[in-house]
């Protein structure tokens, strides 16, 4: 369980990616919606931490968000900090001036639409290991973003990794057809070989409502889930606030 977390709160904390408020800000000049008033409104309905991902190119989360988040963040001392980029592009300045709780380093191109792959250990491993070094020595976390292969786990320990975040997207894309069981019993198979050489486990990328509460029944180790586009969706729907309330329904109805 995460050590922020009270005993009445569910296992698998859930961090609120506000990138797509930024985005939708950044199409006018008016400073509206909020990229802070969005993390204010998760937090309040009890979301467990905020995440960002500013890409180089600020086409959503731009420098001042990681700034006034972290500010934010000041007056929520139980909730948690996750910053979110390419360790090789322009994510570690902001780990050295913010110091969050944890640093999920993605393998992304500059220019990438959305992340869609885990990082390669092999080719990668040694280049990573120093920044990495450098996030404990500022005490940051560092959580890896990897593709669900149970055997490549041990490596991303041996790098120094404290979690890794599978990413989800192939579970969700076999949601509701014949090929859900298949990645249940993928993922969850990652998420034990994970725990078992010491990492945390983290998850995201297209979990929603629907999907969100059978994937943790399948993966119990999973200590954080990452949502951001989904839930922002849904909250043109219902109102952010009742949105956040009703993913956290969905992870303590995996509990249940």
């Amino acid at each position: 369980m995460n050590p922020l977390m009270s005993p009445e709160q569910p296992a698998t904390a859930l961090s609120v990616n506000v990138n797509k408020v930024a985005q939708l800000r950044n199409t006018r000049h008016l400073g509206i919606p909020s990229v802070v008033r969005a993390a204010t409104l998760a937090l309040e309905a009890g979301a467990h931490g905020i995440t960002v991902h500013p890409r180089p190119d600020e086409r959503h989360i731009r420098a001042h968000d990681v700034q006034d988040i972290a500010a934010l963040l000041k007056a929520w001392p139980q909730a948690e900090y996750n910053i979110e980029g390419n360790p090789f592009h322009n994510l570690m300045g902001f780990i050295r001036e913010v110091r969050p709780h944890q640093a999920t380093f993605v393998p992304d191109s500059e220019g990438q639409f959305t992340s869609d792959h885990g990082w390669d250990l092999a080719a990668d491993g040694a280049r990573l290991k120093p920044l990495i070094d450098e996030c404990h020595a500022l005490g940051v976390r560092v959580s890896l973003f990897m593709d669900a292969e149970p055997g490549v786990m041990a490596a991303a320990r041996a790098v120094g990794a404290d979690r890794v975040e599978l990413y989800t997207e192939p579970y969700a894309a076999a949601y509701g057809t014949p090929l859900q069981a298949a990645q249940l019993q993928r993922f969850g198979a990652a998420a034990r070989a994970a725990a078992m050489t010491g990492l945390g486990v983290n998850a995201g990328h297209d979990l929603n409502r629907d999907n969100l509460a059978d994937f943790l029944r399948a993966a119990p180790e999973v200590q954080e889930v990452s949502i951001g586009h989904a839930l922002i969706a849904d909250a043109l729907e219902f109102g952010l606030a009742y949105t956040v309330r009703r993913y956290l329904q969905c992870i303590r109805a995996a509990q249940s």
